[in-house]
């Protein structure tokens, strides 16, 4: 178009195409999981990142800065503090329930206390992390060109572990959201066994079979979930509500009692729940406390509420249960993107989903291994022929003025590959020897 000139379009329409472009950005390369590796794209670049640096489980940990940049140079054209946050979370045991990286340093708390700043804090892979990256040079799974094409990245990784499920994941999109709880790695581990050694009759497994396996959620930081019905509505359709409940208990002090918190719901910032029972007790919304303290240390939580001489714990404790959240719901929606689509799924399509992923994973590795076994057995195939004729082969390349004819000699006289001939110009003369 020249410069200067007007050109006349549909504001109606312009917008709707642009704000869908955008939505669908959202919803695919940066809100949403995948259903195979359970990561969403800024995640899975952290963790390949990690790898092709060498931070295995074993290895000495590296300054988060030195990854955050590593991320952003290569995969990730988007802020710093949108992939150190990321960093930070997949280190928090409080936050996953299976963290796939190991931090060293303050990486936040359960009391809302933000991560100290990335020049502080080192990070490696975690021994699980590592797990979902077995196998990635092996062309298990397919690869992209990064943002400017200078490298390619996983469009998603192997796998080992089904980690949708395992760490669940929370995410807003654009007029869509995706909110799946934890779960225990054994029983996804029996459920997902039982599912393929029915896989031909896969459709006929119900849910209640699915539930011996997996009775629910286990979030990381403990607590109570109460009845099974939400639980049983959000595995048969991806969408239900679970209520989990504190776990606390009555101490006799002195003459008075005290409820003493030890578990709280997931997600739950303990210093807020601490300074909403103040704020109750200060108000005399609730009556009978007589002193709150916050003694939890690193062997575990513990809130403290004392009661007033003669109180019984009992109204208190439900009264806390119905003003606070240490009864608090958890809203279960399993959204994730299948083929780049995003899907609610019911338990049961999680795990095939996960399954066939696996399915095409060991396939291509098999393929790839046999490849590399059939192409050495091929070099040891002319090997074989040159040891049979060795003194024959030696005064070849000995004749040759280059190794290019030797090459060409070797291929007409023997009837062997250029790939045959170039091994036996390539083996050293030791090893001749026996």
């Amino acid at each position: 178009m020249d410069v200067g000139t007007v050109q006349r379009v549909d504001i109606d329409e312009t917008m709707r195409t642009a704000y869908l472009s955008y939505a669908m950005s959202v919803i695919t390369a940066r809100a949403l999981p995948d259903v195979r590796d359970g990561l969403k794209p800024v995640q899975r670049r952290i963790l390949y990142a990690m790898a092709d640096m060498g931070l295995t489980h074993n290895s000495p940990t590296r300054k988060c800065a030195r990854i955050v940049g590593e991320v952003l140079g290569k995969y990730h054209p988007h802020g710093d503090a949108a992939v150190y946050e990321a960093l930070v979370r997949l280190a928090q045991d409080f936050t996953m329930r299976y963290p796939l990286v190991f931090g060293q340093g303050n990486f936040g708390s359960v009391d809302g206390d933000g991560a100290a700043a990335m020049r502080y804090t080192e990070a490696r892979l975690a021994a699980l992390g590592e797990e979902l990256l077995v196998d990635l040079e092996k062309d298990t799974v397919d690869f992209r060109p990064n943002f400017d094409g200078s490298l390619n990245e996983p469009t998603v990784l192997p796998a080992k572990l089904p980690n949708l499920l395992l760490n669940g994941v929370g995410g807003i999109a654009v007029g869509m959201a995706t909110n799946i709880p934890p779960h225990n790695l054994g029983e996804l581990a029996d459920a997902i066994a039982y599912l393929v050694d029915h896989y031909n009759k896969v459709e006929e497994v119900s849910l209640d079979e699915l539930m011996r396996f997996i009775p629910g959620p286990d979030f990381p930081t403990g607590g109570t979930i109460l009845g099974r019905e939400g639980i049983r509505q959000a595995y048969a359709t991806g969408k239900g509500r679970v209520i989990m409940r504190a776990n606390a208990h009555v101490e006799e002090l002195r003459g008075h009692s005290a409820i003493i918190v030890t578990e709280l719901p997931y997600q739950v910032n303990k210093a807020n729940l601490v300074e909403r029972i103040a704020d109750l007790a200060r108000n005399a919304r609730i009556e009978g406390i007589a002193d709150l303290r916050d003694e939890s240390d690193r062997t575990g939580m513990r809130v403290v509420v004392e009661l007033k001489r003669g109180v019984e714990p009992a109204p208190v404790l439900a009264g806390l249960l119905k003003l606070t959240q240490m009864q608090y719901t958890f809203g279960v929606n399993a959204l994730a993107l299948v083929e780049g689509v995003p899907r609610v799924l019911p338990l049961k399509r999680i795990l095939l989903h996960y399954i066939e992923h696996r399915h095409e994973v060991l396939f291509r590795r098999t393929k790839f291994e046999l490849a590399r076994a059939e192409a050495r057995a091929h070099v040891l195939e002319g090997l074989l022929i040159a040891l049979d004729n060795l003194d024959a082969v030696i005064a070849l390349i000995r004749s040759s003025p280059d190794p290019d004819v030797a090459r060409d000699g070797l291929i007409s006289e023997f009837d062997l590959s250029r790939e045959q001939a170039q091994a036996i110009l390539d083996m050293r003369l030791q090893r001749l020897t026996a």
